[in-house]
Formats: structure tokens, sequence, C-alpha cells
């Protein structure tokens, strides 16, 4: 199988290897320091503030992104959500279902926020602000310092969930002003899904401190206890922590988080470059590092993606609802090399002289 999707995507040899030991007790001081040196990686990566923390849940990002809807906003909130795409209306269904507040900002699918559409809310009375920062639904790439400046402007406690852009994407929490920063696992840490990541900013650990949410297991409060200790409050995906530790190191020996995010750079620029030849427009007018959306002009988007699981064993996205037959979105996360991109396009050139695009 050869991974081109956007999460769980394609690990290395090393992070794999982890994946076949057995999974050890973890209430100890040896997995303690494990957890402290992924919270400063983590800290480090985001390039987040002094006096930052970072704790890891064991649930999908949609576990996190509700945490922090829960433990950072109140009914006493008035929070503006930007939706361009179904993880942006994540957030929306978030905030209904905890009766918090909110206004969408609603985005085309494929186009960019702009200042002037983001200012048509300036001091209109906004305590919050949630942004996807990589709307993966449809590739695009959103600006945080642009998105920063506002929330500074309007004194707006400013969440990004970053998690297909973290690592993929340029991203300094310090500079952009985020207060909280949510990633996961399976995305550009390219390990199982099962584990998501929250930093939180001094502003983040002060909203989280006088929270009264009323949960167990999204408590965040709880979980930070835990991290000063290197634990989490209850039992965590421990295999899965295991192998972000070790992915951690092999970024940090492969030169850093800039390092990183060049590397998958190149590997987009690699793959547009190469599809230029093939019946296919994109989508995004301001597209992400981390993936690539793309319309075939001759073909329905759906039929491609299954033709290419069954018969070339390569996975690439698919999308869902109104946008299930017309767009393809391509990663470039993962253990993926520009020779991966040649394989993925000489199977589409092998469906195009077969009549299928």
């Amino acid at each position: 199988m050869l991974n081109f999707t956007v999460g769980p995507v394609m690990s290395s040899e090393e992070v794999c290897a982890i994946g076949a030991e057995q999974v050890p007790y973890f209430r100890t001081a040896e997995f303690s320091a494990v957890m402290f040196e992924n919270e400063k990686y983590m800290i480090e990566y985001t390039k987040a503030p002094e006096g930052s923390r970072a704790v890891f849940m064991t649930c999908s990002s949609t576990g996190s992104m509700e945490a922090v809807v829960m433990n950072c906003f109140s009914k006493d909130d008035k929070v503006l959500v930007i939706n361009g795409g179904s993880f942006g209306h994540r957030f929306v269904e978030l905030c209904e279902i905890h009766k918090i507040p909110y206004v969408a900002l609603e985005l085309e699918y494929g186009k960019k926020l702009s200042k002037e559409r983001l200012y048509e809310y300036d001091n209109k009375g906004f305590t919050g602000l949630l942004v996807n920062v990589d709307e993966t639904s449809t590739a695009v790439l959103y600006d945080t310092m642009m998105i920063g400046e506002f929330c500074k402007k309007n004194n707006i406690f400013y969440v990004c969930d970053c998690v297909s852009s973290f690592l993929a994407d340029p991203y300094n929490m310090a500079e952009c002003g985020a207060d909280v920063m949510i990633t996961g696992s399976q995305k550009v840490l390219a390990c199982p899904p099962g584990i998501s990541i929250i930093v939180l900013a001094p502003k983040g650990l002060e909203r989280v401190a006088n929270s009264k949410v009323r949960t167990m297991y999204f408590d965040l409060k709880n979980a930070l206890k835990n991290q000063e200790r290197g634990q989490t409050p209850f039992t965590p995906a421990v295999g899965i922590l295991l192998q972000i530790n070790e992915r951690l190191k092999e970024i940090a020996r492969n030169g850093g988080a800039d390092a990183e995010v060049a590397r998958i750079a190149a590997q987009a620029e690699d793959f547009r470059r190469k599809i230029l030849e093939l019946p296919f427009v994109f989508v995004s007018e301001s597209p992400a590092n981390g993936v690539t959306s793309i319309h075939p002009t001759t073909a329905n988007a759906y039929d491609i993606f299954l033709t290419l699981k069954d018969e070339y064993g390569i996975w690439i996205c698919p999308n869902g609802g109104n946008m299930k037959d017309i767009i393809l979105r391509v990663g470039h996360i993962g253990a993926l090399t520009h020779e991966d991109n040649t394989t993925l396009i000489n199977a589409l050139k092998d469906m195009q002289k077969r009549g299928l695009i």
C-alpha cells in the first residue's frame, strides 16, 4: 500500500518497529520521562511562548477540539468561527452542542480568508475565535498572522486547530498570538491515530484554571495537573505516545520543525508540478503544504479514488457530501518521497491510457 491520504499516513520504519513491541506499564518514572520529553518537543516545535504547557489526550483530534471548547468558553462568550469546510463546521457544531454563543464566518469551499472579510467582524464584541488553520476538506490554508493581529486588536481568545498544518506549514504560536494549538498523532507526526495534543499558552492556561466545566474525561485542569508528573489522568494510548516520542526525536535528528516544513513543502511542489500533465485543476486559492485538493475535469472523483485503491494499491483522499464526486485530495505528509509522487502520477497516466480519466 502507498498512502497519500492526510491521516493516518505512512510511518517511518523506526516508528513502525515501536508499534510491534509489547506495550509497557506506564505508571513509572521511565514513562514520565518520555512524557516530559514529548511536552518539551511540542512546545519547541510549535514555537510556543514562555510558560506554555502541553497535554496529551487519548482521543481523536475532534475530542481535543471539544475539550478546548468546553474548557475555554462558556455561555458568557461570543465566539467567531471560521467556517470554510467540514472541519470549520465541526467547530460550529461543538459550539451549538455546548451552548456557546457564536457567529460563523462562512467562506466558499476553496476560498481563502481575506483581511476584508475578517474585518467585517471588527469591534463586534467577540471574545473568542476558532479556526482550522488548514481546512483539510478543501486544502485551504488560513493566514494565522493576519488572524492573530485581528484577535490582538479585539482582545479575542485565539484557538488554532493545527491538526493537519502542524509541521507542514510555517507556524509560530508566540508570534501569531495563539492561546491554544491542537494537533493529532496521525498527521505530520506520522503515528497511528489515537492521541491528540493541546498546547496552551499562558492565557490558555489561565482560561482553563478559571473554567467551571463539568466533565471527567475532558477536564484539562486535571490533564495539566497530571502532566506535571509526566502522567495522564486515565490510561492513555501508551504505545502511540512512545511512537510519538520516537517521531519527535526523528524530526530533531533531521533538522527540527523548520526542516520538516521545508521537506513537506518540497513534496507538495513536486506533486503539483507533475500533475500539471493530467486533466485536473487545483481547487484551493491558498493551498496548504500538507495536502493538494484537485478537481478531475474528465472523470468522477470517487471512481478515481476507488480504482487507485482497488487496482493500484494507492490510497488518496476522497471527499464526502456534495464534494464526493468532484474533488480529490492528495496528501504530502508522512514518510513519502518524490519517487512516490512519480508512482502515483504513473498510475494516473495508466488510467488515462485506459480511458478511465
